[in-house]
């Protein structure tokens, strides 16, 4: 069995998604995924489902859901409803423990893969770093919870993912570029910077690659586009780091790479802290 929730929700056997098709039991589910390992309190639960206004029921309906998760997993699985509170997904106090194999669960892999790669990038092994961060991108089938209706405690957790999926992103093209991959990132920077219009990072990045294959001019377009987008949408400039940049590009310094860089991460395990979809889901 093996569960996810980067892309469509899932709970897939032998290649079969068996995920619930009802709304709220696809939310319950999906709170559960998200924090999978730790105690999801009852009140979260009751909020992601109804806001500050649950019905008076309301306490009731959630135990019927819960108690239909546990008959999905005992379908799955052929273990007994008391099994399956025990070994699976366990009441615990005030709230509930879904209990699953850290890889059968793709947020689990994607961390995973993501800590060794921030490890190899700390310790200078940006060819290593390139593998596993995207080794971890490749975990991604699409937009975190894409199907599910998502609430104000989903749509947090699916920020986080979304935001983190970005930041492995940045670490990822920079570490290509410090190995001279200025082509090869050229397409996913063209699709990146079109959906993160206002993203200065990813912006340098795309003149850094620009420039260093020759396209001076398309470099100082992206500079011009960028400016744009934040005077008409923020009223503010370019900050100084990529407005430094700009002018290198414009005086044709042959040193670009000294004006811009992203720092190497510290190696610890990033948890949530990427939105563009260039790479290949």
């Amino acid at each position: 069995m093996e569960m996810g929730v980067l892309g469509p929700l899932s709970v897939t056997v032998n290649g079969v998604n068996c995920a619930p098709s009802a709304p709220k039991l696809r939310s319950v589910l999906a709170m559960l995924l998200v924090d999978a390992g730790q105690v999801v309190p009852v009140s979260s639960l009751m909020r992601e489902l109804w806001d500050d206004a649950p019905p008076v029921s309301g306490l009731t309906t959630l135990q019927t859901y819960i108690l239909n998760v546990r008959r999905l997993f005992g379908s799955i699985t052929g273990l007994t409803p008391a099994e399956v509170s025990k070994e699976i997904l366990v009441t615990k106090a005030g709230g509930y423990l879904l209990q699953t194999a850290a890889r059968a669960l793709d947020v689990h892999r994607y961390h995973a893969l993501v800590g060794t790669g921030r490890e190899a990038l700390s310790d200078g092994q940006d060819k290593v770093g390139v593998r596993r961060m995207t080794d971890a991108l490749r975990v991604w089938r699409g937009p975190a919870l894409v199907d599910v209706p998502v609430g104000r405690v989903l749509e947090s957790k699916r920020r986080q993912f979304e935001e983190s999926r970005l930041v492995v992103l940045e670490y990822l093209v920079d570490a290509e570029l410090r190995l001279g991959m200025y082509r090869e990132v050229l397409t996913e920077l063209a699709a990146l910077t079109v959906e993160n219009p206002l993203h200065e990072g990813m912006h340098a990045q795309y003149m850094r690659a620009l420039y260093s294959s020759g396209r001076r001019a398309q470099a100082l377009e992206v500079f011009r586009r960028l400016r744009t987008d934040l005077v008409d949408e923020l009223g503010l400039e370019p900050g100084p780091a990529v407005q430094r940049l700009h002018q290198a590009i414009l005086n044709a310094d042959d040193n670009v790479d000294v004006y811009l860089q992203v720092g190497r991460p510290l190696g610890d395990i990033i948890r949530t802290s990427a939105s563009g979809y260039a790479r290949p889901y």
